[in-house]
């Protein structure tokens, strides 16, 4: 039988072995979801998330790490939803350890549900739709599927339809420190009535704009007459991806109109602007996803500009009862 130890996440010295399982992962899986050690430690810095608390590690008794998990909490707002992210090595999969990961993710959301005094929350989990063992896992687990998300493509060497902007709309690049409020509002008012919506704070926003990939001439918002944020248009490039892929892709990362604002044409003119910056950058490719069921279009409106489907991520779910009571 299989000695694990299960210990908290330990620091930098940490963050090696996390990636080289991750890529031990890849390599089977086959995902296209590369990390390296300097993206690790981004994402664990970020302002909202609790690294001490919130990663878990496994080692098996040499001390070789065989499975990792993460877990996300909604920085601000009401407590309905937590996500728990997780690898485990190809070759201590089938065995006990998906099950202890998920165990543990479980625990660590009744504590928070007990801080917050809330009795139910909902804990979620994602996998590709290929991945039939991990969807195996998750269902053996209580979880099941509860929302699809499609991603898409669209080559950049095809012709681009040129952006109609609204009379009296400005388009420009964002400049982070002086926009940091204006822009979290107008992202926060165009995905509140999204699926699973959780708030951006304007510290997290200012984190992730200090990446050393992120690009400012691709990151686009559209101003009303007023001097309104009423839509933007987030695109990024991933060089260390690109290198690992052979190919040039960019992706569409937010693209969304505020309340208000929406009917006038603006997600279709942002969405091409947007292209037009990959394509300007050198990319082939542009990549996007989509909530399959999004109220307002989205995977119409991306069709409609000659993106097709390339594969699904699945959003699995299970409700989690605690005490409700408040520690």
């Amino acid at each position: 039988m299989l000695m694990l130890t299960k210990r908290p996440y330990g620091g930098e010295t940490d963050l090696e072995p996390i990636a080289n399982l991750l890529e031990a992962c890849e390599a089977v899986d086959k995902l296209e979801q590369w990390t390296t050690v300097a993206e690790l430690e981004r994402e664990f810095n970020e302002p909202s998330f609790d690294k001490e608390r919130n990663i878990q590690l496994w080692e098996d008794d040499t001390g070789k790490l065989i499975g990792f998990a993460s877990f996300w909490k909604p920085p601000v707002g009401e407590l309905t939803d937590c996500y728990l992210g997780f690898r485990v090595l190809p070759s201590a999969r089938g065995g006990t350890l998906e099950r202890e990961i998920i165990n543990w993710g479980e625990e660590r959301l009744r504590e928070i549900a007990k801080e917050q005094g809330v009795s139910s929350v909902k804990l979620r989990c994602s996998s590709r739709d290929s991945q039939i063992d991990r969807i195996a896992v998750l269902h053996e687990n209580g979880f099941s599927a509860d929302r699809y998300f499609p991603i898409m493509e669209r080559s950049l060497q095809e012709p681009l339809a040129q952006p109609q902007i609204p009379a009296g709309y400005t388009v420009r690049c964002v400049t982070p420190e002086q926009d940091a409020e204006a822009w979290v509002e107008m992202h926060n008012q165009s995905f509140i009535d999204h699926w699973n919506h959780h708030d951006l704070t304007v510290e997290d926003y200012k984190y992730w704009r200090t990446d050393p990939d992120y690009k400012p001439e691709l990151d686009l918002v559209a101003i009303a007459p007023d001097g309104t944020f009423a839509s933007h248009c987030y695109c990024a490039i991933f060089p260390e991806d690109n290198k690992r892929s052979g190919r040039q892709e960019g992706w569409v990362g937010i693209l969304g109109t505020r309340r208000g604002f929406r009917r006038l044409g603006l997600g279709k003119a942002m969405l091409l602007s947007g292209m037009q910056t990959l394509l300007a950058a050198g990319m082939d490719i542009a990549k996007i996803g989509v909530d399959y069921d999004n109220p307002n279009g989205a995977r119409q409106l991306y069709e409609s500009v000659g993106f097709r489907k390339l594969h699904t991520n699945v959003s699995y779910s299970k409700e989690v009862k605690t005490d409700g009571v408040k520690a």
